[in-house]
């Protein structure tokens, strides 16, 4: 078995989906989303274009959620300690488990959604290497799928500009996925935009 630094290294995925959508003021893209590296905890191992998160440490995508009902998935690639949700810019990336402040909302690998070190919802259902686990947010409420299934966990007072957030420790290694998804997302979402002014 490959040691979970390697593993990072291992897998390789599909190419990203490059569609395109244009308005009178701004194109918004769905290419390019990725987790910015930038802004990654110093642990933290970035790699597959910006798509796979391993080491220790959180990261979060390098765009904000601009449209109404956006979309997003992550593929357990290995167990271990991991957290997946949203989050402000001014999340503490270094510091995990994430959700121990107020400016991350994430469901963590024991199936716990965490926000201000409160549990906000707890499902009585596990998370295993191969799942795909989905999430929505529409600006009012904040919810998660398992394999496609609905968890009803419907989140809500997440207020301001948030991010696609993740975290990982002790092994675990998450591929993110903001197109060309493992499942259909719900009616009326969508993957993660990327504005850009043409003006």
């Amino acid at each position: 078995m490959l040691n979970p630094f390697c593993q990072c290294f291992y897998f390789w995925s599909k190419p990203e989906d490059d569609t395109l959508i244009s308005n009178d003021i701004s194109q918004i893209e769905h290419q390019d989303v990725q987790l910015d590296v930038s802004r990654a905890g110093q642990d933290v191992v970035i790699v597959k274009n910006g798509k796979r998160l391993c080491g220790s440490g959180g990261a979060i995508s390098d765009v904000p959620i601009i449209q109404n009902k956006a979309y997003f998935e992550v593929k357990v690639r290995s167990s271990g300690l991991w957290g997946i949700g949203l989050a402000t810019k001014r999340v503490d990336l270094n510091r995990v488990p994430l959700g121990n402040d107020p400016e991350s909302w994430v469901l963590r690998n024991d199936g716990s959604i965490y926000f201000n070190n409160n549990v906000k919802f707890r499902t009585n259902r596990t998370f295993d290497e191969g799942d795909i686990v989905g999430v929505t947010y529409d600006h009012e409420l904040l919810n998660f799928y398992l394999n496609g299934d609905d968890l009803e966990t419907a989140i809500t007072g997440i207020r301001g500009t948030v991010y696609p957030a993740f975290y990982v420790d002790d092994g675990a290694i998450l591929d993110v996925q903001f197109n060309s998804f493992y499942h259909q997302p719900p009616n009326g979402f969508d993957g993660i935009m990327r504005e850009k002014s043409i003006l």
